[in-house]
């Protein structure tokens, strides 16, 4: 992978890379009884950036496996896997793809896209760090990449809830994903 300087940034040439699944994290984060927050990941997932040759028409695809969703906690995650949330029997796969890139300010991108949760289409805003160019201990280049956004789980259907005698409800609405990862060429 070669590189090259944009607005003071040394980036990946213009080309299409795959989200290195070994190395890359697709986290969330909810609250939990008004109190804590419940941290979990997906397993399984695959996708691809194409960076174009103007950095800001680069476009992004990333497909989850639903049922790989995990807290660590065996009954939470049938539950999160179960028709209260995901159903991932009947929606196998989250799926986001890319409208556009709407901003930058260094290394931060604003990045708008269509995230699919339950057969549901919603518009996100993500914020997107890019974290350089780094050589691994076989030779391949890799880019490093950061992305964070918050959505409100209910415009998805994910309207499941249980109120707490003391006040308040089990499962906040707003859902945090954080994802750490890195890319490769596409093969």
């Amino acid at each position: 992978m070669s590189t090259r300087t944009w607005e003071g940034l040394s980036i990946p040439a213009a080309g299409t890379y795959t989200i290195d699944v070994n190395h890359t994290r697709i986290g969330f984060v909810a609250k939990h009884m008004m109190v804590s927050k419940v941290r979990g990941s997906f397993e399984k997932f695959n996708g691809s950036i194409t960076i174009a040759e103007n950095p800001l028409e680069s476009s992004a695809e990333l497909t989850i496996d639903a049922a790989s969703i995990t807290t660590n906690v065996g009954d939470r995650d049938a539950h999160l896997r179960s028709g209260d949330f995901l159903d991932a029997e009947k929606y196998p796969e989250l799926t986001f793809k890319s409208t556009r890139v709407v901003g930058h300010k260094g290394d931060e991108f604003t990045v708008l896209g269509d995230l699919t949760i339950r057969g549901v289409t919603q518009e996100v805003e993500l914020t997107v760090e890019y974290g350089g160019v780094g050589t691994n201990p076989w030779g391949q280049q890799v880019w490093g990449f950061s992305i964070s956004t918050e959505f409100d789980r209910e415009e998805f259907g994910l309207t499941w809830n249980a109120a707490l005698e003391t006040g308040g409800v089990l499962v906040g609405k707003k859902v945090k994903i954080e994802v750490e990862g890195e890319a490769n060429p596409a093969a």
